[in-house]
């Protein structure tokens, strides 16, 4: 957007402006001169001399009496601050592609502008019930009174009754256990999501006691990849090739009173007498696994892992990678709100259609 192109249009509204007040006989106002202004854009800075009328009551709309910055250049900002840019690395790049120089305090200031839209979205209502809900969490950096802690942010990723995704919400951990989840579940149910038909976790602390409070009727099915490679992670990597091998037939069995068998027969067994603490976690875990043993093979292929939210997780992580910390907890929200908005696809689940 060039200098001149902005100085003729501001010229032409000011004119139209003094036309319309004649024509309503208001008589007397007329051109003033120019006022200096330094406006940013996505291209550098534009130094405008911004055309006046003597009463003031001209108000320029494409520069605004109090802008300082064009439109497109927020959108600029936020664009790059949505990929993962640091404040400090979108100063740099302004700087070193446009000249432009531009101080932290102003990026910021572009960015928290975010903010609103955040909590509006975190408040947005919701479908009356979804089939599947996915909830699993992130770890990051975030200062919280003066220390960098190592906090949980939650994801809940809904299944609609279409097949198709929703980011329901994000939750950074402020308390723990059933407390933490009981104030989760109850911001959903006020958001107009009455019920919930299968809730897809991997062990987090204090979940059932509040779902069930909350949802009763909701069915808690543990993440069976996750339970897999919990598994395999008590053994050395020559081994886990077998040991993997050696507990398929609990998870591929057709009946949960099969995998119950397979189960005892694991634990018996050669891999199963080597490492024990495996089939003690399988036992520990066995009641929200059987459920995922009732469902016919379409939506066991949904259920089976939590890859829907952890391939969203996994593109979240390539943005904040670069980050050292966050300095709060809304600066962590801001980022991943924006990341989120432009990763998240609203295509149906493989799977899902055909099990509906």
């Amino acid at each position: 957007m060039c200098c001149r192109w902005v100085i003729f249009n501001v010229l032409l509204t000011l004119t139209h402006h003094l036309e319309n007040e004649a024509e309503q006989g208001k008589a007397g106002n007329h051109r003033n001169g120019t006022s200096r202004k330094t406006v940013i854009t996505p291209n550098g800075e534009l130094n405008l001399d911004i055309p006046r009328d003597r009463q003031a009551t001209f108000e320029p709309q494409l520069v605004g009496k109090y802008q300082r910055r064009l439109p497109g250049f927020d959108d600029h900002v936020i664009s790059m601050y949505a990929r993962g840019m640091s404040v400090r690395e979108i100063q740099g790049h302004l700087l070193e592609l446009y000249g432009l120089k531009v101080s932290p305090d102003l990026i910021s200031t572009v960015t928290d502008e975010v903010l609103a839209e955040v909590e509006q979205w975190q408040q947005r209502p919701l479908e009356a019930m979804y089939p599947i809900v996915y909830f699993d969490a992130l770890r990051l950096k975030i200062r919280d009174e003066g220390t960098v802690k190592n906090k949980a942010v939650y994801l809940a990723l809904g299944i609609r009754a279409d097949g198709h995704k929703e980011v329901l919400g994000l939750w950074i951990e402020q308390t723990e256990g059933a407390k933490f989840w009981l104030k989760v579940f109850n911001e959903l149910k006020n958001r107009g999501l009455h019920d919930i038909l299968i809730a897809v976790v991997d062990g987090l602390r204090g979940f059932p006691e509040a779902i069930e409070t909350v949802y009763p009727a909701a069915q808690i099915q543990t993440c069976i990849v996750h339970l897999i490679r919990n598994s395999l992670s008590l053994a050395s990597w020559k081994d886990r090739k077998p040991l993997a091998s050696a507990l398929k037939p609990i998870y591929q069995a057709a009946t949960a009173e099969a995998a119950e068998a397979a189960l005892q027969a694991f634990s018996q067994s050669e891999w199963g007498r080597k490492f024990p603490t495996v089939a003690a976690m399988w036992q520990r875990q066995w009641e929200q696994v059987i459920p995922f043993f009732a469902y016919p093979p379409e939506v066991r292929k949904i259920i089976y892992t939590t890859n829907a939210i952890e391939s969203m997780h996994m593109q979240l992580r390539k943005i904040v990678k670069n980050r050292g910390h966050f300095p709060s907890d809304e600066a962590a929200s801001k980022l991943l709100y924006l990341a989120l908005r432009n990763i998240e696809k609203d295509g149906p689940v493989r799977h899902f259609v055909g099990a509906t």
